[in-house]
């Protein structure tokens, strides 16, 4: 695969991020690119969103009434209980907005206070970054329909829409919802608003539309702490460092009265912590007894500084979070697992947040709640169509919006891999492809260290993929001097993916011994750029690599258990590091968690404790309002059910690193390089048709053809005795490995955003891992898997005939690199033992004494029958000869199924034959270092000329391409099963024949059972 010569478009940023939006690019109807010159105007907002119901209504007719209702019958979400309207009111308010903006300032309609802020915002000279076009904007918006459209006729229909938004799904409160793309600067529009509705509420006491008193809330404490900047007496206040008020304006600004919390504070405290029993013995016979704090305790404990003030203005941060889920919802039902338990856990955290916003309004009064967001949608189980933007939304400035004005970094996801049959490139949604193979829960106490090489190959390759391009990315802020390293985020599942991904990356230790604290270093980190160790293996002053628990930092909770085992280490370190620059007696007033979070919120930044780690492993994912500007790479080690969490975590990626403009004042490009999310920059709804369930029929043995009953032993292992002295091996066509993008992941990988340059990700080449050290690493491998003795200790005195017989392997062309992988993949833990059971499999084969080999029977279940077949199926089924099979049907995967069956019956020879479905044959084998169990399509008696009392049972497997755990099968059976089965002598003569023609199954039918005949007669040219 290569890059294409052209990219969508050479020119991604359009617009200057100070002045409105004049061209765009043109997308199609699912939001991809046009490959056409860009074209004049600002892009639409087009987002569907749920429409309210009027709150007054008029009689209408039959037929008008009918043709309401058929408005939007074509898009796939509107029902007569609730409508959606894919073009929203944005659009309107937007255009109004921009004729208000150009007209003369004197008809304007506004205070003069604001009047002069509006003036100052757009052409005042500011010493650093002046606000952008999309920021002032979003103030103007909420500007004009406080001023404005409120007092003229023939805006109503626009606050009509609103108040019933509201109305509907948050009774009582007033909110007007600003999206805004992750890096647009949401705090700087707070700020702004805090700034005109204080100057105005100060000047203008006696108005009803102003107040200076304001609760923020934000998702989370990270958030919470970065906020502090809106309080004009911290000291990096945004009125004054970032010049948002004229100086005239400040003394107004200091009287303003601003709390910010996380929403978590909003829930009623138990003021009396009492277990069930003393609740019991304390009630009596009494009413139940009150131990939470009333809702007049909690809006005293939460903002103090707020009572004695009326109708305050709530400003959400994050405000996606805060919701009341429909009424009679029942979304929630229809989900499982944890998309069930996520949507629950959401809608309650949602219910907290905005209870708590109601309870302000009943002690305080509420005028006004401005909600800042990214992704101002209703998340899955929310009773709204998943997605749909929340209806009181009256501004929107998206993320393509932001790529084409350069206010944010470019997101670039894999768009093309050298995987060709892939539905979707494998790292844009890597979690579908190594889920199976990744630990379920949280790491539990008595869980023990799980093995780092134990990922799965393709999460492995993904890492060198994204890693290899890190190293350039590295080398290339150095030689600029950048001070501070790019950084590279990982976001995984659990605790126990966080904690393998983490060593894995960086290196680990383990005791010496059982039992022992004393540890030795295991592994110094496959990415020597994150490794947390030098070259003696002793840990570093200053770790590459965090690991961070996201979830548990913004709840404020203490870490838990698993966690605080995970990351002691670097807990204590980042605590001497403290005592180290500031006195130790400032340790002590850090919990682990503060210090952590620290951590995490310095990442990037000069003169800070995170200033030069350069890789963050995340448990859960790492929140909204992190906004670390030097994130160039993400990869995703989790699901992601929703298009809202791809787009929060892409949004950790998207702040710029520079704000300096170019010869042609715009800014430069800036990427964000991201696997493993399937994010998609335009994402819709959609609706799950409903499907009927399919016609079930019963497969069966049947009692009338009991005559034609099979038999076969049961195996769960093998046995073989190797010779001691010297070891040989006998390589064939199986013995070889072939390394593909299907094993590992794609060896190259186009990540490429909507628009802009792409970049090529290859993984064949690794650098520090020479030839002789893969060959090294794997004999070890071989010699600690296969060649032990009695005790469990390695026969050492084998390695070197082991190590020579590797290299043999390797170097007659055994090992086989397609698709841009490489030999390096031999230290992929599930590719070396691949290669190991090829290898240990050639030496078997040269034993010579077939006696050596024995099957190991279940020691309670030693026999299977097909009397014991029975089971409900809905796929497509072949009926049976009565006189050729014990089974009523055939199930069929595939045509090649029924086709066999038509051959089997065709054919003379065969006595009896049955599909192995719900028979239970199973043949144990290694798939890598992972035991696994193979399940071969059919079993045949045949009369070889022995007669029907002493028939050949022929194992026959029905494949067409064969991939790599096709021969490893393939080999078990020839080499192991058979043999070990046909050396009990107790259950007659075995053999096994692959099948790969459907469309000469007659022909070939007939000529493997010559063979298998054939084998028979001649059984040492068989084998």
């Amino acid at each position: 695969m290569t890059t294409p010569a052209s990219p969508f478009f050479e020119e991604p940023i359009l617009n200057s991020p100070y002045e409105e939006p004049t061209r765009h690019h043109p997308l199609d109807a699912e939001g991809q690119p046009l490959n056409e010159s860009p074209r004049d105007g600002r892009r639409k907002s087009e987002l569907i969103t749920p429409v309210p119901k009027p709150r007054k209504r008029k009689r209408k007719s039959a037929a008008n009434n009918q043709g309401s209702l058929d408005l939007h019958n074509d898009d796939g979400l509107s029902t007569e209980e609730q409508e959606y309207n894919p073009t929203p009111i944005i659009n309107e308010i937007r255009s109004h907005v921009g004729e208000w903006r150009r007209s003369n300032p004197a008809i304007w309609g506004v205070t003069p206070a604001t009047a002069r802020l509006l003036n100052y915002w757009r052409s005042h000279q500011f010493q650093g970054v002046r606000p952008f076009f999309c920021q002032v904007e979003a103030v103007e918006t909420i500007v004009w329909l406080t001023e404005v459209a409120r007092n003229k006729k023939q805006y109503a229909h626009i606050w009509e829409h609103i108040l019933g938004a509201n109305e509907q799904a948050n009774p009582a409160l007033l909110r007007l919802a600003m999206k805004m793309a992750t890096g647009a600067g949401k705090t700087t529009v707070m700020a702004m608003l805090i700034a005109w509705q204080t100057v105005n509420a100060v000047r203008s006491p006696t108005s009803t539309h102003f107040s200076r008193g304001f609760l923020v809330i934000a998702p989370g404490i990270t958030i919470k702490d970065r906020l502090r900047v809106l309080l004009p007496s911290d000291i990096e206040s945004y009125y004054r460092a970032r010049e948002l008020v004229p100086s005239d304006m400040l003394d107004d600004i200091n009287k303003a009265k601003i709390v910010i919390t996380n929403y978590h504070a909003l829930a009623l405290k138990e003021l009396l912590e009492v277990n069930k029993v003393g609740r019991s013995l304390l009630q009596g016979r009494h009413a139940p007894i009150v131990t939470k704090e009333t809702e007049g305790q909690m809006v005293r404990r939460v903002a103090e500084e707020l009572m004695g003030l009326k109708n305050i203005v709530v400003i959400n941060d994050e405000a996606h979070h805060c919701y009341r889920e429909k009424q009679g919802n029942e979304d929630i039902d229809d989900l499982t697992g944890d998309d069930k338990a996520i949507a629950k856990e959401e809608n309650e955290a949602a219910r907290l947040w905005i209870s708590g916003i109601e309870m302000f309004k009943r002690k305080l009064g509420v005028r006004a709640v401005y909600d800042l967001s990214a992704t101002p949608f209703f998340l899955r189980g929310s009773g709204y169509a998943e997605g749909t933007l929340f209806p009181w939304t009256i501004s929107d400035f998206s993320l393509m919006d932001a790529i084409e004005c350069g206010i944010v970094k470019l997101p670039r996801v894999p768009t093309a891999d050298n995987i060709p049959e892939a539905d979707v490139p494998v790292f844009r949604d890597l979690w579908e492809h190594i889920r199976d193979e990744m630990p379920k829960k949280g790491r539990g106490k008595g869980q023990g260290d799980l093995d780092p090489n134990s990922l799965p190959a393709k999460l492995q390759t993904a890492l060198v993929a994204l890693y290899n391009h890190y190293q350039e990315t590295f080398e290339k802020w150095g030689k600029s001097g950048i001070d501070t390293p790019p950084v590279f985020i990982v976001v995984c599942n659990n605790t126990s993916t966080s904690k393998l991904v983490y060593e894995w990356i960086s290196g680990w230790q383990r005791p010496v011994a059982e039992d022992s604290e004393e540890l030795r270093t295991v592994h110094h980190g496959h990415l020597s750029l994150f490794s947390n160790f030098d070259e003696h293996g002793n840990r570093l002053a200053r770790p590459n690599t965090l690991l961070i628990d996201s979830k548990q930092l913004e709840s404020g909770e203490a870490l838990d258990d698993d966690f605080r085992r995970a990351a002691a280490l670097e807990i204590e370190q980042y605590k001497r590091e403290i005592a180290q620059r500031s006195g130790a007696g400032e340790v002590g007033e850090l919990s682990d968690s503060d210090l952590l979070r620290e951590v995490m919120n310095t990442v990037g930044k000069k003169g800070r404790l995170g200033e030069q780690v350069r890789c963050v492993v995340s448990v859960s994912m790492l929140t909204e309002g992190w906004d670390t500007n030097t994130v160039t790479h993400i990869l995703g080690v989790r699901a992601f059910g929703t298009q809202l969490l791809c787009e929060q975590v892409v949004g950790r990626g998207l702040r710029r690193y520079s704000y300096d403009l170019n010869a042609d004042e715009l800014f430069n490009v800036e990427y964000a390089d991201i696997m493993g999310i399937p994010f998609d920059f335009t994402a819709k709804p959609q609706v799950a048709p409903v499907k009927p369930p399919k016609k079930m029929t019963r497969v069966a043995a049947m009692r009338e053809r009991a005559a034609l009953e099979m038999i076969f032993p049961r195996v769960v292992g093998y046995r073989i005795d190797l010779p001691e002295e010297k070891l040989q091996a006998n390589f064939t066509a199986n013995s070889k490995l072939v390394l593909t993008p299907d094993m590992v992941g794609p060896g190259q990988t186009l990540l490429e955003g909507i628009v802009g340059e792409g970049v090529t990700l290859t993984v064949a080449e690794m650098k520090d891992k020479r030839p002789s050290t893969v060959s090294y690493e794997l004999a070890k491998y071989l010699l600690y898997s296969y060649f032990k003795d009695a005790d469990g200790e390695p026969k050492l005195h084998l390695f070197y005939q082991i190590q020579r017989i590797v290299r043999r392997w390797i170097d007659e062309g055994y090992l086989e690199c397609k698709g841009g992988t490489g030999p390096w993949m031999l230290q992929i833990l599930s590719i070396a033992a691949q290669a190991a059971e090829r290898i240990y499999n050639g030496i078997a084969a040269a034993i010579g004494d077939e006696e050596r080999i024995r099957a190991v029977l279940d020691p309670y279940n030693p026999k299977g029958s097909t009397r014991h077949v029975g089971f409900m199926t809905s796929k497509d089924l072949y009926t049976t000869d009565p006189a050729k099979s014990h089974i009523n049907y055939v199930v069929c995967d595939s045509d090649w199924e029924a086709e066999f069956a038509r051959a089997a019956e065709d054919h003379p020879r065969v006595l009896s034959y049955v599909k192995n479905q719900g028979l239970g044959l199973e043949v144990p084998y290694k798939d890598g270092s992972t035991a696994r169990f193979y399940l071969p399509d059919f079993i045949v008696n045949i009369d070889d000329g022995h007669g029907p009392d002493d028939p050949l049972h022929l194992i026959v497997e029905v494949k067409g391409y064969r991939r790599e755990n096709v021969k490893l099968k393939s080999e078990t059976m020839r080499q192991k099963w058979i043999r070990g089965v046909n050396n009990l002598g107790s259950y007659g003569r075995w053999a096994f024949e692959e099948f790969n023609d459907v469309f000469e199954m007659q022909k070939e039918f007939t000529a493997l059972i010559d063979r298998a005949t054939d084998a028979q007669a001649n059984p040492q040219e068989g084998a």
